[in-house]
């Protein structure tokens, strides 16, 4: 796979920092039978064999823990995308056994990929370090780039799921278990793992080089996943583990695994160039022509109107068009009048600080820069023809109006409004709800079109939890301090005086500002759903067109029907049928 290639070549990198090694980057597709390793890059091509499945396997993940929660939603549109009402079900928590197709992804494809680990942990144990030419350092940073990934899969497993088997072997089933084990013996095995990691694991030592250990665990990787353990440790095992958080962040922020600095540009770890931006502590790699899972369907490919193509210039990327899976959960009612709900209304929430550069409408800009990153209203164009058009409908003669409201608009004006009141995921049309432009959608002039990796993990995630963790301690201060050094990129420096939480500005910070943060920071990178669960508020909670679940079950999902007929030493999950 050349994605196999591009991980490689920055293995061999960093591995030729180490020590100096001629390595030819040649095709690879998978591992061999046991007389594949022959040579130093054979090894290095088996240890990444994983990275491949994992970096595909963030599209299940996308769907369950954004379409589950508040801030996106998958309306049905002229008829489309009603799918037998599995997107509904998603956003009303009404998923069971049967139809979770999603949820059997995602248990299927960690499982596969812990496996695909350990055949590859087990090779390694049998191979002579010396014979291929590897120092011992060298050897155990491959190794454990394999157990880093392993760890990863668990994390997801136990967010997840909760209630999952344990297996440590390809070869050896007896050092598996046949049932599930308790939440607590994963979530050690996590720990443990990430902690003897990180003592064996590369450490980038200065700013500017991260393309060269671009697709690779590093101390600092491991580190952070460490932080996302025990930031949710109270959801997972019951057991607070704040303090613990605390540390190995504010470790991370301080460059004992690393150094690692925010960017000036909120859009900078998402950019073409992101394999050189310090804030992306681990990122797959990815572009066009090898593989761009985040250019995916099931994550940002459908983000925007089924017809944007036009309006973005990039009708030669993947060789059709775009879809409308995913929008904003909408803010207004079908009256033009603002909800009042607690949670979602997430372009409401941006606009609470009006001048975020983020609220800006997304355009290219030419020679790969962009600006802005939702589209909203009109979406004008020039045609081939060199007259004025606007981007219209699927299969519908209206041209877009994009409101943040769902209802059936079709082709009215904008201060119009449908005379059917009644706005759920039912009744929505390709004019409903904000789209949006996370990863940039660069035109066919561009250089550098979709040539951005996957950042996985970025700086901005360990200062955020080390800011919860300290406002969650009281100290508030502490906390407006470090979410501050990050939002001022998000605002002209003349408005930080009422943008900045107090006391370097007059703006209030609390648990739900902190929630809001949360979602304004990380709209839609495939976390939503946790931090939902993290402050109660994901069973519990009301937002548009949902109500809360009858009980709180649905924290975890079920395990599928056709997992449970495959392994009858498996149990359901609390709440749900067999």
């Amino acid at each position: 796979m050349k994605y196999i290639n591009q991980i490689i070549a920055s293995a061999a990198i960093s591995l030729m920092a180490m020590g100096c090694t001629d390595l030819d980057e040649t095709l690879y597709d998978q591992v061999g039978s046991q007389n594949y390793y022959n040579t130093k890059n054979d090894v290095i091509r088996a240890a990444f064999r994983p990275f491949e499945h994992a970096y595909w396997s963030i599209q299940s993940r996308h769907v369950l823990n954004e379409l589950s929660a508040d801030q996106l939603i998958t309306p049905t549109r002229d008829g489309w995308w009603d799918d037998g009402g599995k997107w509904r079900r998603l956003h009303y928590h009404q998923w069971n056994v049967e139809d979770g197709e999603d949820a059997q992804t995602e248990w299927n494809g960690c499982f596969q990929g812990i496996m695909q680990c350990n055949y590859v942990i087990e090779d390694l144990a049998n191979l002579n370090p010396a014979h291929f030419g590897f120092s011992e350092a060298e050897f155990n940073n491959i190794n454990a780039q394999c157990r880093a990934l392993r760890a990863w899969f668990y994390l997801r497993l136990l967010d997840g799921f909760r209630n999952i088997p344990l297996a440590k072997s390809f070869n050896d089933v007896s050092l598996n278990t046949e049932t599930q084990v308790e939440p607590k013996v994963v979530f050690d095995f996590i720990e443990s793992e990430l902690k003897d990691c990180m003592q064996l694991l590369i450490k980038k030592e200065s700013l500017g080089t991260n393309s060269n250990i671009q697709g690779q665990w590093t101390q600092a990787g491991a580190a952070a996943l460490l932080v996302r353990l025990y930031l949710n440790a109270e959801i997972y095992i019951g057991e607070s583990r704040y303090n613990e958080c605390e540390k190995v962040a504010q470790d991370i922020i301080e460059g004992v695994y690393g150094q690692y600095a925010v960017a000036d540009r909120w859009d900078a770890p998402f950019d073409w160039d992101n394999d050189n931006c310090d804030e992306v502590i681990y990122g797959f790699p990815g572009s066009q022509g090898y593989s761009y899972w985040h250019y995916q369907g099931d994550t940002y490919w459908w983000t925007v109107p089924a017809r944007a193509r036009y309006y973005l210039g990039d009708s030669k990327a993947k060789g059709g068009d775009h879809n409308t899976k995913y929008a904003a959960s909408p803010s207004y009612d079908l009256d033009g009048n603002l909800y009042s709900y607690e949670l979602g209304m997430p372009v409401e929430n941006f606009r609470k600080y009006p001048s975020d550069y983020r609220l800006k409408l997304y355009k290219n800009l030419g020679n790969s820069t962009r600006e802005g990153m939702f589209l909203f209203g009109y979406l004008e164009y020039t045609d081939d023809n060199g007259n004025k058009a606007r981007v219209r409908a699927p299969e519908q003669p209206y041209d877009l109006y994009i409101r943040d409201a769902v209802g059936n608009f079709q082709g009215m004006d904008p201060e119009q409004w449908p005379a059917n009141k009644n706005s759920t995921l039912m009744n929505g049309d390709h004019n409903s709800g904000w789209h949006f432009v996370k990863y940039p959608l660069y035109s066919d002039e561009d250089t550098h079109q979709m040539e951005s990796d996957y950042t996985e993990i970025r700086l901005v995630e360990v200062i955020y939890s080390l800011a919860e963790c300290k406002l969650r301690s009281g100290k508030k201060s502490d906390a407006a301090k470090l979410l501050n050094n990050v939002r001022k990129r998000n605002y002209p420096e003349e408005d930080w005086a009422q943008v900045l939480y107090a006391p370097e500005g007059t703006a209030q910070l609390d648990e739900k500002e902190m929630l809001d943060e949360w979602g304004r920071e990380f709209f839609a990178e495939s976390r939503r759903r946790i931090d939902l669960i993290r402050f109660g508020k994901f069973s519990t909670g009301t937002w548009w067109d949902k109500t809360p679940d009858a009980n709180r079950n649905t924290e975890i999902f079920p395990i599928m029907r056709s997992i449970l007929n495959s392994n009858p030493n498996l149990v359901q999950n609390p709440g749900y049928n067999n």
